[in-house]
């Protein structure tokens, strides 16, 4: 489920969270990474708990007679969300059910204000009128669920401040989990197994190895870090060097002395891509500038060494 990429995201985040409070160890951010990796499946699972909700209360509106819901349009009855294939498939799975027990994940059902709003949306949305004179069928159900999914729960404003609240990382995680989970509903099959939605957090145990030694080599070295710095940036002294640029750009440099399986052009492609999406404007600019010279000196000197097929 985690690229390469979104862990590097977690890392910076555990240095830049170290760098605000001026304070803690190395042991404390390995623990903070780690629990950081971990929450992005927890939010994982709650999307899709919140799909049983949505499933059950539908079934529990339908065995009331719809007597009690959405008064002021009647002939809007949650009958074919109850009957809907991919739901009942999710809010059946054994596995899934176990693994919400397990965890204690229970946000839903005791916030069950946030799964009726979402039910009253989907029922008097356009998508649930055709949907519901479409014939059944698991093929419509399923891209009738995918629909929804990415047109009115993933953009739902009070349930991205309610996980917004509930997990202090999760701003950065949802538009990736949203972006799997889509993926999955979208190529679920009818006799796909229970652990289609239970897919591992990382895709090796490789990738964990990656994330913390990151996180050491860029801390434990960081004075070593900054000092390949100086001189490059000709224009800014340490001072004015933005706090997260300063960061990507450690982390960068340590990527490139010391993974050498890593091709150094993945290295700084990664990381523009994070300074666009997180730091300023021309973060991305001036780094790619600073990391071009470090390159081409580190070529030049025999310092880059790179082998391997190279890992994203």
């Amino acid at each position: 489920m985690l690229t390469r990429r979104h862990i590097r995201v977690k890392v910076m985040q555990a240095i830049y969270a170290l760098a605000l409070s001026r304070e803690g160890s190395l042991e404390t951010q390995q623990k903070f990474l780690n629990q950081s990796i971990a929450q992005t499946f927890t939010l994982y699972l709650l999307m899709l708990a919140l799909f049983r909700e949505l499933h059950q209360l539908a079934s529990e509106h339908v065995k009331k007679g719809f007597k009690k819901y959405l008064k002021s349009a009647g002939e809007t009855t949650p009958l074919r969300l109850s009957e809907n294939q991919v739901l009942r498939q999710i809010s059946e799975n054994e596995k899934l059910t176990e693994t919400l027990k397990k965890r204690k994940l229970r946000q839903w059902y005791l916030n069950e204000e946030y799964v009726k709003i979402l039910l009253k949306e989907i029922l008097q949305s356009d998508l649930y009128r055709d949907y519901a004179v479409t014939p059944p069928g698991y093929k419509e159900d399923r891209e009738f669920l995918a629909a929804v999914f990415r047109e009115i729960i993933a953009p739902n404003e009070k349930i991205y401040e309610f996980l917004e609240d509930e997990g202090i990382t999760w701003v950065d995680d949802m538009p990736l989990v949203n972006t799997y989970l889509l993926k999955q509903l979208r190529k679920v099959r009818k006799e796909s197994p229970e652990g289609y939605f239970l897919p591992p957090l990382l895709k090796n145990r490789e990738d964990m190895d990656f994330a913390l030694e990151l996180l050491r080599k860029t801390l434990l070295k960081g004075e070593e870090l900054e000092a390949e710095i100086e001189g490059k940036t000709p224009n800014w002294d340490k001072e004015r060097i933005a706090e997260l640029d300063a960061i990507l750009l450690k982390m960068a440099i340590a990527e490139l002395l010391h993974f050498p399986s890593i091709p150094e052009r993945v290295t700084i492609n990664e990381y523009l891509e994070i300074a666009k999406e997180y730091s300023t404007p021309k973060s991305s600019i001036f780094i790619n500038g600073v990391l071009d010279k470090l390159t081409r000196d580190y070529k030049a000197s025999g310092r880059l060494k790179k082998s391997g097929r190279g890992l994203l």
